[in-house]
């Protein structure tokens, strides 16, 4: 399973949004200038995002983005769904009761198939967002980069 850079750039893009957005909504402008992500690139993810209620937009003066839920509600998994939808490496027909498969009674390979898929949607719904941008202070005050004080990316 390989992700594209919507999904990398969008967790990313979410990591930074959750981090600055706590006292005031955060601008694509300043989320590209830190993370290095087109804000042509960001605008797309972002509505991919906000249609999935991850995050919330704020027009007019002082708007931008901020997250739709608390951090400790989004999972890693719900954002790159909502980014580049299922996230199975492999399909079988096999699986589903919708589609069937002629081979399916008598294959065993769909039972791997099954594995993989649960492993990976499982590893990721269990990280939450909250437990990434501690990861992210963590690592910036162990590299004693500071902002204002406080430990951010």
């Amino acid at each position: 399973m390989k992700l594209s850079t919507k999904g990398r750039y969008g967790l990313r893009a979410l990591i930074d949004l959750a981090q600055y957005s706590e006292e005031e909504p955060v601008s694509i402008t300043s989320i590209s200038n830190r993370q290095g992500i087109s804000e042509r690139y960001l605008e797309q993810l972002m509505a991919k995002l906000k249609k999935a209620e991850i995050v919330k937009s704020i027009r007019g003066a002082g708007g931008g983005y901020i997250l739709g839920k608390d951090m400790h509600e989004i999972s890693v998994g719900d954002v790159l769904r909502a980014l580049e939808g299922s996230l199975d490496p492999v399909e079988c027909s096999g699986l589903s009761a919708e589609e069937g498969c002629s081979a399916s009674e008598n294959c065993v390979t769909k039972y791997v198939w099954q594995k993989i898929n649960d492993s990976i949607n499982q590893t990721v719904d269990s990280i939450m967002l909250d437990q990434l941008v501690e990861e992210s202070k963590q690592k910036c005050c162990d590299a004693g980069m500071t902002q204002s004080g406080t430990c951010k990316n």
